[in-house]
């Protein structure tokens, strides 16, 4: 059962109670109308019913908000009050804390139910008392009612209608309801991208232009050829040697890095709106007068 605060589930909501505003509206005790604290909300389920007031005790528990289910309170606008019906301050210090952050779950209005189902000194209305046949056990032995139990899979707001129900003498302005749809969304995860680096290996080729050297030995016919000379000149030495150093030029071949390119890693967000659809319920005023005028307004 999920519960919504009223602005959120209707905006214009005092266009429904001929102006009205129950927030801020002052809470009292029935009976000795000692100011306990300050309505600060009000909570709906997802059909629109009414089910909580969120109470402020800051006359009573300074800093601490309870709920105060609908069929224990009575609303008087003449007065801008709401009275509650048998609530004690001992009952709301055993109350649960209300904080927005915190989910409201079965398991914690229960723990809000189990303060509530307490007997208590109050006259239940006739409009919210429970049915012949849903009211609780009695011990033949104390003649104590037994407090009833509930299924978590089961419960419905109905089963308790001295919590839950509304009747004409205390809640005049809240009984016309209707279902609207409360768009959210929720936000989860749908992948992962991982980006990393590897080496690869690949083999490079360089043409490296490179000299050699060697010897070229020409023989050359003078063109003094055959002429005689003379004893002098003609000096022969044995073992005479001309050397002459050849030279080449060999390739070196080093690596070295450099810089490539960037990689940078961002996220866009890419909008879009999705429609869907889902049955609504409105409750309407049935209205049978037989033959009496009557006036709407």
């Amino acid at each position: 059962m999920v519960l919504y605060k009223l602005q959120d589930f209707e905006p214009n909501y005092r266009d429904t109670f001929e102006g009205h505003d129950i927030n801020g509206l002052g809470v009292y005790t029935q009976g000795t109308d000692e100011k306990i604290g300050t309505v600060s909300d009000v909570l709906v389920d997802e059909e629109g019913h009414f089910r909580y007031l969120v109470v402020d005790l800051g006359f009573w528990i300074f800093g601490k908000k309870v709920l105060l289910p609908i069929g224990r309170a009575r609303i008087d606008y003449n007065v801008d009050r709401v009275y509650t019906i048998g609530l004690t301050r001992e009952q709301a210090e055993d109350l649960p804390e209300f904080n927005e952050r915190q989910t409201l779950d079965y398991d914690y209005e229960e723990r809000v139910r189990g303060v509530y189902r307490r007997p208590t000194d109050y006259t239940q209305p006739v409009e919210a008392s429970l049915p012949l046949e849903a009211t609780a056990p009695v011990d033949a032995t104390y003649q104590q009612p037994v407090t009833p139990t509930y299924n978590r899979d089961s419960y419905n707001y109905e089963h308790e209608p001295s919590l839950y129900g509304l009747h004409e003498q205390d809640h005049q302005t809240l009984r016309l309801y209707e279902e609207r749809l409360i768009a959210s969304k929720r936000r989860q995860k749908t992948g992962e991208v991982t980006i990393g680096k590897h080496v690869e290996t690949d083999t490079a080729r360089v043409a490296v232009p490179v000299e050699r050297e060697r010897v070229v030995i020409e023989r050359v016919t003078p063109a003094d050829a055959g002429t005689a000379v003379s004893g002098r000149e003609a000096d022969f030495r044995e073992g005479e040697v001309a050397r002459v150093e050849i030279h080449e030029e060999t390739p070196e071949i080093r690596k070295e890095a450099f810089l490539r390119e960037e990689v940078r890693v961002r996220k866009v967000v890419d909008q879009d709106t999705v429609e869907t659809q889902e049955t609504v319920r409105r409750e309407e005023l049935d209205v049978n007068s037989g033959n009496l005028p009557i006036e709407e307004r």
